[in-house]
């Protein structure tokens, strides 16, 4: 049956969703075109990022807003990023085993995802799993992944509302100014609260935040203590999520940050179509050829775009014609 899989995700079957996922990440036939048909179900799940670093205990955070939010009835997808590894059925890394006690549990579906070896990194491969999991009918999707530089950045551009998670003592403070994450975060979570350096983790990023340039009606970020292991704080962790969506909603903030991701899946799509485009020029011949120019100094990188973009829009013009002469003769 055409579309078999589409049909699948919609009803709900994980097995489908499962292989949807993978289809995606490794750009297998037919996958795009099933993706097509369930586009038009999406747009209704709301977002979480969970980031950062290493053992700050993001993995069992995330086990207890599952917890939270199927107590209110919502059903959860989750999304455990791993930058190394492989695409797996279940959880990649030791400390996410906690959540598979949710795998019993037909309204909660764990994915991870590894963004080695992915064409078009950690965007297209996230959007694209959230967009099955949206399909679904999850009305929460959790992304989870490891702090890791960029990464750390680049989910705050999938999220509706991005969480950093940071530990007594652990530097997290002179990383987040490093790494921009300050002004990327909707909510800060002081994790393992119970430890020493807690308050004083606490006072300093009051500080930080403090010295930001900051319209009246902006934003504030929150800074929530838990001590995840013991299951406190999550509650508030999950009233201060209700407040930042209700912000959002309210401002008009929500439909622009789906507008963001829609904009960043459509210039991932263009380039991505592009780059296949203009490898596939002569089959690779005149690109190896311009690169060869390059490297003895024939020509130069601005010179050697704008033949490309010419060569493009000719081969791409010669196909048009062809189509349309076709359309006319039938």
């Amino acid at each position: 049956m055409k579309f078999e899989l589409a049909r699948k995700v919609l009803s709900g079957d994980t097995i489908a969703a499962a292989k949807l996922i993978s289809g995606i990440a490794d750009e297998v036939p037919g996958a795009l075109a099933e993706m097509n048909q369930i586009y038009p179900h999406t747009g209704k799940a709301y977002i979480i990022g969970v980031t950062g670093a290493p053992g700050a205990g993001k993995s069992t955070l995330t086990g207890n807003l599952i917890s939270h939010f199927r107590q209110e009835g919502k059903s959860v997808g989750v999304i455990a990023i791993d930058p190394t590894s492989a695409f797996t059925g279940g959880a990649l890394l030791g400390d996410r085993i906690r959540m598979q006690q949710h795998g019993e549990d037909k309204d909660v579906f764990i994915r991870s995802l590894a963004t080695r070896g992915l064409q078009g990194g950690l965007a297209k491969a996230t959007i694209g799993t959230t967009h099955i999991m949206d399909a679904m009918g999850k009305d929460i999707i959790l992304v989870e992944t490891v702090g890791s530089g960029q990464i750390e950045i680049d989910i705050t551009k999938v999220a509706d509302t991005t969480l950093f998670v940071m530990t007594p003592g652990a530097g997290d403070a002179i990383q987040m100014m490093k790494a921009g994450i300050l002004e990327a975060t909707d909510i800060f979570v002081i994790n393992k609260a119970d430890k020493s350096g807690a308050d004083i983790i606490k006072s300093d990023l009051q500080s930080m935040l403090s010295m930001r340039n900051q319209l009246p009606d902006e934003w504030q970020p929150g800074i929530i203590l838990t001590e995840a292991i013991y299951d406190k704080g999550t509650a508030e962790l999950a009233a201060e999520i209700a407040r930042h969506r209700e912000y959002l909603n309210k401002t008009g903030e929500l439909k622009k940050r789906k507008q963001g991701r829609l904009k960043l899946e459509l210039m991932e799509t263009v380039e991505r179509f592009v780059r296949d485009c203009i490898n596939g020029i002569d089959h690779g011949d005149y690109l190896a050829k311009l690169v060869n120019d390059l490297d003895k100094g024939k020509t130069n990188p601005q010179a050697a775009a704008q033949q490309l973009v010419s060569r493009l829009a000719s081969d791409l013009g010669r196909i048009k014609k062809v189509r349309q002469s076709g359309r006319k003769m039938a």
